[in-house]
């Protein structure tokens, strides 16, 4: 049997999918597009069910690519489980009614049933049952309530009868439903509905929103230098010596020691310096990369579950539209934050291939990883504090100018922003731990062999001497337009494996304050890591993975040649940082409203 979860979006299918498979699911492909759906199998009562979580939907005749999957992966399943928010009947029974027309048995799971008792919603289930003709099954995804009854129902599912007024005005049809099943108390606004009514609030939103932003980036920040100091001290304590030993039986040099351990001194083992793959790349992947990644991972998961992120969306709606793009945008940016390959992934729920590439290339070029950005914050503020905003404000400027290009150059259309704010949420442990496990695993499988594999192809290039002629080879560019010195090549090549690791290199260079500065602005902006690119080129297609690729060189080359004149003759760090502020509100409250006046003023 093949069970299909069906539903609006954020009615706790995944969670009820969790509570039917357990832990272990399969996330596949939809054929011929890069839609993923999970499937998971629950044994029940001598019985194996196949249970497929279909991406949200809320018609069976949508225009975004997710939903189209959806409508065809109906087609597939023996039982439709449609899953309802109990919260917000009338909007979901539009699509249960469209689900009962097909002809297949269908369970409803009335999902969220533990929120109705606090809003004062009395819904009378077994007159819903009856009216709809189908199996109609309280339950609540987080605590698990009445799961084994949803399971019972699914195995002894029906085929909804068929009635003439399902084929009459539905929404009229649904008006009816909901007058005869449901009752609302009278009941006062709770705080924490007062709170969600801030955070969309015109004026407060943007304003609280980027504080709470602040607030998880810096929480980070500081509790992951803690974690990269306590490793730190662990790898000296404890790992140095294996690290000796393993030397020593090398013979302390030769080809395979410069691979595998790299340079040790007579005061120890420098491991962010060394550059060997058990000594560097063990230590970047497990003492720089991984605290930052995993409390990433931890706050932003939270927030995604609790509601948060569709609130934020609703909020940088406006600044979006800027760049040709709507809200649902900053979702796929913000998971880049984390790291740009989950960023990437998320822009196939873009509904057009405008929003996907214009998302893509903003994403790619402008969005450091959260590993690469601890790096970046440390290094350019261990120089001077007034680098870290402007890197910062240097970023959002090349995003400003480069939205506003892609938007007048890249073809299409944008729809406007529809989409589901959920009410807050708090998640369950259990679900957040699954999503941890899930995120952390895929990081060790896909991001760690990058780190030891780039540091042991960069080592064969350094010892062969190909990097010397790829030094030379790019010396014009290095030095005479970015200002670096030639052994900066080094880390740009990296770069290409691992960004985190490439900025980790400059470090050995001794670069003043100006250098360091263009040379990580260059590493953020030129290309992806090996990941991410992959990704690319997987979303996007060869040609438009080229274009995106052409752009990132240019916008590099601009940026970095202009950041470094600009600094070396006419202007100071602050001086500069005023500028670019001036840049971003000419960009988004100047040059956007005097285009659209012009526009209708033609018209």
């Amino acid at each position: 049997m093949r069970v299909l979860l069906t539903g609006n979006p954020n009615v706790g299918k995944s969670a009820i999918f969790s509570k039917l498979t357990g832990i272990d699911v399969t996330t596949s492909n939809y054929p011929g597009t890069t839609v993923e759906f999970f499937s998971g199998t629950m044994n029940w009562k001598g019985k194996t069910i196949e249970i497929v979580d279909v991406p949200g939907i809320y018609q069976l005749n949508p225009e975004a690519a997710a939903e189209k999957v959806a409508a065809q992966m109906i087609a597939t399943g023996d039982v439709l489980l449609n899953v309802v928010d109990a919260t917000n009947l009338e909007r979901n029974l539009n699509l249960t009614l469209q689900l009962m027309k097909i002809g297949k048995p269908i369970v409803m799971a009335l999902n969220m049933w533990d929120e109705t008792k606090h809003k004062g919603i009395q819904i009378d289930v077994d007159k819903l049952s009856a009216i709809l003709g189908i199996k109609v099954i309280p339950t609540s995804g987080r605590s698990g309530e009445g799961i084994s009854c949803l399971a019972d129902a699914v195995l002894n599912a029906k085929q909804a009868p068929e009635t003439n007024w399902m084929d009459k005005d539905r929404w009229k049809t649904i008006g009816f439903i909901v007058d005869k099943v449901q009752n609302l108390s009278g009941r006062k606004h709770t705080t924490i509905e007062y709170i969600q009514d801030l955070f969309v609030n015109p004026v407060l939103g943007p304003v609280l929103s980027c504080g709470v932003l602040y607030a998880a980036f810096t929480g980070i920040m500081r509790l992951g230098k803690l974690i990269e100091k306590t490793v730190l001290s662990a790898f000296e304590k404890y790992y140095s010596h294996v690290i000796l030993t393993i030397s020593k039986f090398l013979g302390g040099s030769g080809f395979l020691h410069e691979i595998l351990i790299g340079e040790t001194g007579a005061g120890g083992v420098d491991f962010e310096a060394a550059m060997g793959v058990l000594t560097t790349g063990v230590y970047v992947s497990f003492g720089i990369v991984l605290p930052y990644v995993f409390l990433f991972y931890l706050v932003f998961g939270f927030l995604e579950d609790l509601g948060f992120l569709p609130r934020v969306a609703v909020i940088f709606d406006r600044l979006l539209k800027k760049a040709g793009l709507h809200g649902f945008s900053i979702i796929p940016m913000f998971l880049a934050c984390g790291c740009n390959v989950p960023g990437i992934l998320a822009v196939r729920n873009l509904e057009t291939r405008r929003e996907r590439f214009i998302t893509a290339v903003l994403t790619g070029i402008t969005i450091p990883c959260m590993a690469q950005t601890a790096l970046v914050m440390r290094m350019v503020g261990e120089n001077d504090g007034i680098f870290v905003l402007l890197v910062i404000c240097t970023l959002l400027t090349v995003w400003c100018i480069l939205g506003l290009f892609l938007k007048s150059t890249v073809k299409g259309i944008t729809p406007s922003l529809l989409m589901e704010v959920p009410p807050y949420r708090l998640p369950g442990i259990n679900a957040q731990l699954k999503k941890i496990r899930m995120r952390m695993t895929c990081f060790f499988k896909d991001a760690m062999p990058y780190v030891l594999g780039g540091i042991a192809f960069i080592n064969v290039l350094r010892i062969t001497g190909i990097i010397k002629l790829m030094g030379k080879l790019a010396e014009p560019l290095i030095t005479g337009v970015f200002g670096l010195p030639q052994d900066a090549v080094l880390a740009l090549i990296i770069g290409i494996i691992r960004k985190d690791t490439a900025v980790a290199m400059l470090a050995p260079l001794n670069l003043n304050s100006t250098q360091t500065f263009v040379a990580v602005i260059i590493l953020i902006l030129y290309f992806p890591c090996t990941a991410t690119f992959t990704v690319l080129l997987r979303e996007l297609g060869a040609v438009d993975t080229i274009k995106a690729v052409l752009l990132m060189l240019v916008t590099t080359i601009s940026a970095g040649g202009l950041l470094n004149l600009a600094l070396s003759t006419v202007y100071t760090p602050r001086g500069l940082l005023i500028t670019e502020i001036l840049i971003i509100i000419l960009v988004i409250e100047i040059l956007e409203p005097v285009k659209r006046a012009a526009t209708e003023k033609k018209q």
